[in-house]
């Protein structure tokens, strides 16, 4: 086995995802395309005990009935920037056979805006990169550069396929590129947009993040203890956009879709799935419920989130094909996986990254039609609710956020209650300008906002299930 792809961003979720799709090519079907695994920043424990058990680690499927267990073995090189060198990651990424650089980095790995899809020029850690193109620290400057020393050294490039949960991921991360080579050099820029493709992808599996007790129950099935180990749910799906300059393995033999447009899976994912998981999060850790099973024990949480996926983002999907109520069926039983202990506060993190896709341009698509959004107004008044930074116990909320600063001034420079909304929806970054101008979402943000502070979120939530009913 060829490490014929190298991946940046060696977490849980790539782990149990396009680890294991690659993992069944290899054992069923005799693929070579093996793994590379980078971590850029951060993660350094997650690469030191993968080199030490021979680049192998266990997946563990959880369902309510039983676990079960693979070893996964198609991870022949594993390296992390700041321990092996960032030269190290560059040779491995320049060697003739790399076919493929794929990325699960989280949205703000990208450093773009996710309001506008675009490149932050002004983020730091780029603004450092392209002080310093030949030593970049993010994965667009990697990227570029390892694209940069392929074309000085006359080999052909490779395809850049993001797994990240993002609209249109392909094309987020072709603009970030371009927009960064553009930065460094105009004729590398070119060369780039001729010879790299940047298919986009829906990837779908629920993985919790993993805990001592998740390792303790794989050593228990397994006899091995697998500080790399990873639990997750049965269920899996990867969509991928069919567009490779340098071949790609046959994921369709292992369940994977390959498609000509991933957009509209794309969309129905992070608005049925994502969407829900957001509104859950929010609501469900304001209310005290520490995972998402517990939220499903609640029958309001479990109609508004049906309602969520079924009334307010359905309608704006362009998906053909597809039975989205059995889609949001699947999906409440999935989210009542009693083994899985999502927790909420982990769903939670980043959301200045994900409202944009999740919430807000569907709330778009209900303004220009004239329809109804009331539980997405409900979802955006708890993230500010959320990261208010006080729980309705009066405990500290620990927010994990790339705007935790802006956010954080916002709350701080305003009094609890409207004015505290106007302040969180003056960050464009997330809302953008137009959105907020909107006097009718304006005014049902701050009026479910108003009922949260009021009632408390399980009342709030109570309340407008039983408008379903």
């Amino acid at each position: 086995m060829v490490p014929r792809i190298d991946h940046l961003g060696f977490g849980a979720f790539h782990r149990a995802h396009q680890g294991v799709y690659a993992d069944i090519l290899a054992a069923d079907h005799g693929s070579d395309w093996g793994y590379c695994e980078v971590n850029l920043i951060g993660g350094e424990q997650q690469i030191f005990d993968l080199k030490q058990q021979d680049n192998l680690y266990t997946v563990a499927e959880m369902s309510a009935d039983a676990w079960t267990a693979r070893v996964v073995g198609v991870v022949k090189n594993a390296l992390h920037a700041q321990v092996d060198g960032l030269e190290s990651v560059l040779a491995a990424m320049c060697e003739p056979q790399v076919a493929i650089v794929s990325l699960t980095i989280t949205e703000k790995g990208y450093c773009h805006s996710p309001a506008t899809g675009q490149l932050m020029l002004d983020n730091p850690m780029i603004a450092a990169d392209l002080q310093n193109p030949k030593q970049p620290k993010t994965a667009p400057g990697v990227v570029v550069e390892a694209l940069a020393r392929r074309k000085t050294a006359g080999l052909a490039a490779f395809t850049v396929m993001s797994c990240d949960n993002m609209p249109e991921n392909g094309h987020v991360m072709r603009n970030v590129v371009i927009a960064y080579a553009r930065a460094v050099d105009m004729e590398l820029a070119a060369w780039i947009e001729q010879h790299v493709t940047f298919p986009s992808t829906m990837v779908d599996r629920i993985v919790p993040a993993v805990t001592q007790e998740t390792l303790d129950k794989i050593e228990h099935i397994t006899g091995v203890r697998d500080p790399a180990g990873v639990a997750c749910e049965p269920f899996r799906q990867w969509v991928i956009e069919d567009n490779f300059v340098a071949g790609r393995p046959e994921w369709e033999k292992a369940g994977a879709e390959l498609v000509a447009d991933v957009i509209p899976f794309e969309e129905m994912k992070l608005r049925m799935l994502n969407g829900s998981h957001s509104f859950l999060a929010y609501l469900g850790y304001l209310a005290g419920y520490q995972h998402i099973n517990d939220c499903m024990g609640d029958e309001n949480y479990r109609l508004a989130a049906r309602a969520l996926m079924l009334q307010e983002q359905a309608p704006t999907l362009k998906v053909k094909g597809v039975d989205l109520q059995r889609y949001a069926d699947l999906l409440i039983e999935r989210y009542s996986n009693p083994a899985l202990r999502h927790r909420t506060w982990q769903i939670a993190m980043d959301g200045s990254q994900k409202l944009p896709q999740r919430m807000l341009d569907s709330i778009r698509w209900h303004i220009v039609h004239g329809s109804d959004f009331a539980l997405l107004a409900l979802g955006v008044a708890g993230w500010m609710r959320y990261v208010g930074g006080v729980d309705e116990q009066g405990q500290a909320i620990e927010i994990s956020d790339p705007l935790l600063p802006v956010i954080q001034n916002a709350v701080r420079s305003s009094n609890e209650g409207e004015e505290r909304v106007q302040a969180l929806l003056a960050i464009d970054a997330i809302f953008g300008r137009e959105l907020p101008e909107v006097e009718l979402f304006n005014r049902q943000v701050t009026q479910a906002y108003l009922t949260l502070l009021a009632e408390g979120a399980k009342a709030t939530v109570a309340k407008y299930a039983a408008k379903l009913k």
